[in-house]
């Protein structure tokens, strides 16, 4: 557009940018969600083919259709469970820190504030230490109903329907807290329980076996059907109480469900792998950073993007080591940290 300027010539006037149109954002981050699927695709391929023994793709190809016994047939069917429990767990703790950090209205809020990985360790070690449980398939029940038990114990404590983020958080730190010092009293009185949860405690896929995958699997699924349910609710909490309720959202049932469905989740990854940090944590942030606070598509990119992390971590952590590997709740750790904390220093955090 021109204008006269004061000298009484004509000038031009830079016009401000236009904001894309809802459609065209709607269609750019539909096409992100499909990039995201070929890059899960693209791991999913890499987890089953890289590892101490590099597996080409006709043998990969065999291993999954021709079965016939041999060792590298073998080496894919260990991979494919792994593959499948990355897959899961990953959806599952990136779906939780989502869902949690959108209740405790909090973008740093991990599974751990509210104390359901202390509760499953917690679980863990009394199972080893005073029933003497051996197996990882004995882990997942004990981890889960652990992990259960802390989430409804963190509601209560919180107020149940007067719970308030701040609430919910505290409560949470302070079963972590007393958790805690029964787990490590426990592993000093007790060295098998130590060296066993010395190891589930660091976070591995190793395990995996198909057993696994289908006693997490209907746990995951039902806890991801909820949180993807609870997309619209979650949105008009991020506005505060009074225009929630004012939207017609009924708080104390979102809460609820919020907290049940971050538990299976959490519960349920957390007893087949252990604990494994920051998945939770930076994928939903970093996943709001470019989606906005809209939970309609921070749940489903999280979803997906959270395995890529698991996942990947799991690969480098074959590579690195070679021909042991790194447990990957170590490589996480290790990868996460640095670019979570560059993150932070270099921009602001994603607003909920």
């Amino acid at each position: 557009m021109l204008v006269d300027s004061p000298s009484g010539s004509r000038a031009g006037v830079v016009a401000a940018p236009v904001p894309p149109r809802p459609g065209r954002r709607t269609a750019i981050r539909t096409a992100g969600l499909l990039v995201s699927l070929v890059v899960l695709a693209a791991v999913l391929v890499a987890s089953i083919a890289i590892g101490a023994k590099p597996l080409s793709v006709e043998q990969v190809w065999h291993g999954l259709f021709q079965d016939t016994g041999r060792y590298a047939d073998v080496v894919v069917g260990e991979r494919i469970s792994r593959t499948l429990l990355g897959l899961l767990a990953g959806a599952a703790l990136g779906l939780a820190g989502a869902v949690l950090q959108a209740l405790t209205r909090n973008p740093l809020a991990d599974p751990g504030i509210l104390g359901i990985n202390m509760g499953a360790s917690a679980a863990v070690v009394t199972a080893i230490s005073f029933f003497g449980v051996t197996s990882l398939s004995g882990y997942v029940w004990f981890a889960f109903v652990g992990a259960a038990a802390v989430g409804a114990l963190v509601y209560v404590l919180g107020g149940t329907r007067n719970a308030t983020p701040v609430r919910l958080a505290l409560a949470g730190t302070a079963v972590t807290a007393a958790l805690s010092g029964y787990l490590y009293a426990v592993m000093i009185s007790d060295d098998m329980a130590l060296n066993r949860m010395r190891f589930w405690q660091v976070g591995s896929l190793a395990t995996a076996t198909m057993g696994t995958v289908r006693q997490v699997l209907p746990f995951i699924v039902v806890g991801i059907l909820v949180a993807l349910a609870l997309a619209r609710p979650l949105n008009a909490m991020a506005m505060g109480d009074d225009t929630a309720r004012a939207l017609g959202a009924r708080l104390g049932r979102t809460r609820a469900l919020s907290m049940g469905a971050a538990t299976l989740l959490c519960g349920a990854a957390t007893a087949a792998c252990g604990p494994i940090v920051f998945v939770g944590l930076m994928v939903p942030h970093i996943v709001r950073s470019f989606t906005g606070p809209d939970m309609r598509w921070i749940l489903p990119y999280a979803a997906l993007l959270s395995p890529v992390l698991l996942l990947g971590a799991d690969v480098v952590g074959r590579i690195v080591a070679r021909p042991a590997e790194l447990q990957v709740g170590i490589v996480t750790a290790v990868l996460g940290a640095p670019v979570f904390i560059l993150l932070v220093r270099r921009r602001k955090l994603a607003q909920l």
